[in-house]
């Protein structure tokens, strides 16, 4: 199952012992593997109620907590390291939570579908918005409110100050160096804050 391959290579990324919030946990699987395996602690925010009855059925501290609202309730660089997969497309500033993560976490690791993406291009090309694993909803019934590719995000970050320590994509589990924004479906960054 790629999905799985995709959180163990995010995963790979957090050093053990790290205090983490994951933002948007979903069902806190990841979490999970991260205290199980590299020691880790920390907390969850989701605000779906059965994600966050999951979350908290592993186990996981979870906050409920609209991330549209910021990050308030914590203090600057209260984590090593904040996670927020799959979550920058859904939320109507993005960018400010961005800034939210780099104050509250040490370092971040972000991912959100790449719509550069081969396939998405050619899809785009045929007038037609693309419908893959990573973009799984026509274009009428998304939750997601925007679309970004690997080369926009490395564009944001610049803009925020935020420094890149290691980006890549990921296709089918696998990290993707060559040419992420065309070869990859999903984008992934790791930074850190001024």
């Amino acid at each position: 199952m790629s999905e799985r391959r995709d959180l163990d290579v995010i995963a790979g990324l957090v050093p053990a012992g790290s205090r983490v919030l994951d933002l948007g946990c979903g069902r806190g699987e990841l979490l999970a593997h991260l205290v199980q395996h590299k020691g880790c602690s920390g907390y969850g925010v989701e605000i779906d109620d059965a994600n966050l009855q999951a979350s908290l059925a592993r186990g996981i501290d979870v906050v409920q907590l609209n991330l549209e609202e910021g990050l308030a309730m914590f203090g600057d660089a209260s984590f090593d390291v904040v996670l927020q997969l799959d979550t920058l497309q859904h939320l109507r500033n993005a960018e400010k939570m961005l800034q939210e993560t780099a104050r509250v976490g040490r370092a971040g690791i972000v991912s959100f579908p790449n719509f550069a993406h081969w396939p998405n291009r050619l899809a785009v090309a045929r007038g037609r918005m693309p419908v893959t694993k990573a973009l799984p909803y026509q274009w009428y019934d998304t939750p997601n409110i925007r679309v970004g590719t690997h080369a926009d995000f490395e564009v944001l970050a610049r803009k925020n100050g935020l420094t890149i320590l290691d980006s890549f994509g990921l296709q089918d589990g696998r990290p993707i160096r060559f040419w992420p924004n065309a070869r990859a479906s999903v984008a992934v960054f790791k930074f850190e804050g001024r």
